[in-house]
């Protein structure tokens, strides 16, 4: 495993394959690593409660405007 792999893990994906739940399921990894990262930088007191906050936040907004891209469309024919 090199560096980038163990960084950024990605799992399989086993829900019903379209390519809208696929990159979904691609920025909800991405989301979960970040927020990740962020709790460490706070709990180790490199960034403040506040600004980490802020941080998760603007993640979970994107997040959210990628699932209304995604998810929340119907699929054109």
């Amino acid at each position: 495993m090199n560096k980038y792999e163990f960084l950024h893990p990605h799992h399989r994906y086993y829900g019903e394959f379209t390519p809208e739940n696929f990159l979904f399921d691609a920025n909800l990894q991405e989301f979960a690593t970040r927020v990740s990262y962020i709790a460490s930088l706070e709990n180790s007191g490199k960034l403040s409660p506040q600004d980490a906050y802020k941080q998760i936040k603007n993640l979970w907004k994107e997040l959210k405007a990628s699932k209304k891209s995604l998810l929340d469309t119907p699929p054109s024919s």
